[in-house]
Parts: C-alpha cells; structure tokens; sequence
C-alpha cells in the first residue's frame, strides 16, 4: 500500500448483523480471538451499520473511533487497527464514524456488523490508495469490488474485533469453525427467499455484561461448557444439513437446542449469566403456543435478552399477530437474508462532510 498515492482515501460501508443459528461461545485457548464452536449463521437485511472509514494525514497520533456519536474506548479497537497497518503495510491511523439502526450491544450482534464493516473497509481504502479501480459514486456489493482473497483476509481482521464479524463479511448462509481464522460463504441469500427472522425487541439498553467477558467467565466457571463444547459439535453438522434441505423443522430444533444449552452453560457461571427478561420468557412461549397451532415459529437468542423466531414469510402475518396480544409493547423487526455489505468510495479530495448522514 502507498498512502501517498491517494491524499485521503474515504469509503462508505454498510453492513448487517450476523445472526447464528447454531451458537459460537467461548474462545479457544490458542490463536487470537478465535471460536472454541462451531457456528452456522445468517446475514439479516433489515438490520443496518452505517459505517464512514478514512485514512487520517500522516503523523496523526491515534486512531478515532466513534459509534453512535459516542467516542469508543481505544483498547477495544487497538488491536484490529494494529493488524490492520500490518496486513496492508502502511503506518496510517484511521478515523470511523459507525451508526446502527437497530439497538446496539443489546444482543442483536451489532458488534458483527461493525467489525465486519471495518475489515470491509480497510481493505476497501487500501485498494483505493494504491490507485485500485474502485467505484467512485454508488454501491456496489463487496464481492464485486473486492477478490475472493481480499474477502478471506478482510473475515480474518473482523475476526480481531468480533469473531461473529468474520462472518458477517460475507452476505447469505456462513459457517465459521472452531478455531478457524476466517469464515467460509455456504450459500447465497437467495438460496432460501421465504425464510424470515422476526426480532422481538424486549430492551433497547445495553447489556451488563459484554459476550467477551461473559464467554471468558463461562469457560473459567462453568461446570458445564466442555459438555456445551462437545455437544455443539454434533448440533453444528446436522443443522448445515437441515438448511442444505431448506428443513425449517430440523433447523429450528437444532436452534433452539442450541441456544438453550448455550445459556445453560452461561447460567452455571460463577456468578451465573442471565440475559434473559419476562417479555424473553413470554415470546419463547409464545412460539411454543404457535408450534402446537402448527405455525413454524423457532426462536433462538444471543447474549442478550432479543428473541428471534425463525420463520418463513407465509408465516409470518400469524406469529406477529399472536405477538401483538402477549407482548404489545415489544418492537418487531423483520428480517431476511441479506445479500451482502455494499461499499461505495470517494474522490480523493471529498473532505467535506465527513460523518454527516
């Protein structure tokens, strides 16, 4: 990479939570970052991070990084901004300014989205400063303007952040393996069209405790994450085969399996680990109600207090009904498989503007 080649290379990045399916928790004890499970996992449209990267002028003293107009501690983002200089060769410090539209570090893997979009990014500007032929104006879908390569480097470097980012790089279905370094595309977003995730927001706050340190306690803690870790091996191989049959039964099963004994290891820290919430409890058992009406509702949950129900679109009129009526005052979003983070690049003299909408 030659900085000096383009003065200030800027890029525009969305990008959109990794939801899984079947669970990653805990990281392995070797590597950096990397997952002790194995996750199978969905890119959701309808969730978005808006994220503006640039390379500041040399000799500039730190990196910036701001989410949701608020400045971010600099020791969560060091060693992804670090990795980033070493893989692209250049000593530049970087400015961000990400937004989300949907509530973040509440459980909806907003942490995903953002990593995701920086890797996406810095791979972006290193290309544009070393005069790459790169959109000026509009969007385009990262696989288009970035190598098979570029993606796989850009997956491993949001692995640093998030490991969940490493597949939230990607659009569709992903598959990331226990203590892999990048995330491997399993099929597009159009593999299966009706498939849905309604989102029921139960609290927009931020959570007490963050999914790093919960998993770390979990491991330290918990008499049972090696059975979670044995177990997620088995459940992690049959759910690829239910979504290979587009089996939404089987898959949403193996789900809730899942992220039931995910939490159970979580709860058997010390001190125990519980995101759930009442209006958590009420939409588990609503979609229970709705399985025995023979409505496919599968929910799952992440460190967080969110539900997800896994659904397909002919459904989905029904469960929000059943919704309205036991949790009125909960937020709904829906959800889809999204296609893919897009990028769009400008002009080396656009200075103007930086992090405006």
């Amino acid at each position: 990479m030659n900085p000096a080649s383009n003065a200030n290379p800027a890029v525009l990045i969305r990008a959109n939570p990794s939801l899984a399916l079947v669970k990653y928790w805990g990281k392995c004890r070797f590597g950096r970052n990397r997952p002790a499970s194995t996750s199978l996992a969905l890119s959701l449209a309808g969730l978005t991070t808006r994220t503006e990267l640039r390379l500041l002028p040399p000799g500039a003293a730190a990196d910036q990084m701001t989410l949701g107009g608020q400045i971010q501690p600099d020791e969560r983002f060091a060693a992804f901004f670090d990795q980033a200089r070493r893989l692209y060769r250049h000593q530049r410090r970087y400015q961000a300014i990400s937004s989300n539209d949907f509530p973040s570090a509440a459980g909806l893997a907003s942490s995903s989205s953002g990593f995701a979009a920086l890797a996406l990014g810095c791979a972006a500007l290193a290309g544009q400063a070393a005069g790459a032929d790169f959109p000026a104006t509009g969007d385009c879908l990262a696989a288009d303007g970035l190598s098979a390569r570029q993606l796989t480097q850009a997956s491993a470097l949001a692995r640093l952040g998030s490991a969940s980012a490493a597949r939230a790089v990607y659009g569709g279905w992903t598959w990331l393996p226990a203590g892999a370094a990048a995330a491997i595309p399993l099929q597009a977003a159009g593999f299966w069209p009706d498939f849905r995730v309604l989102v029921v927001v139960a609290s927009r706050s931020a959570k007490a405790d963050s999914s790093r340190g919960a998993m770390n306690r979990t491991r330290a803690s918990s008499p049972y994450y090696p059975a979670w870790l044995r177990d997620a091996v088995a459940v992690s191989r049959e759910a690829r085969l239910a979504l290979y049959r587009r089996d939404l039964e089987r898959l949403g099963q193996l789900a809730r399996l899942s992220y039931s004994r995910m939490h159970a290891s979580a709860l058997a820290a010390d001190p125990p680990l519980l995101y759930w919430l009442p209006a958590s409890l009420v939409a588990i058992q609503c979609c229970a109600e709705l399985r025995t009406a023979g409505i496919g509702a599968w929910e799952t949950m992440d460190a967080g207090p969110q539900v997800k129900i896994l659904c397909e679109q002919k459904d989905i009129a029904a469960i929000r009904a059943a919704l309205s009526v036991a949790l009125p005052a909960a937020g709904l979003i829906e959800a889809s498989p999204a296609t893919g983070p897009t990028l769009a690049a400008w002009p080396s003299e656009w200075v103007e503007g930086f992090g405006q909408p």
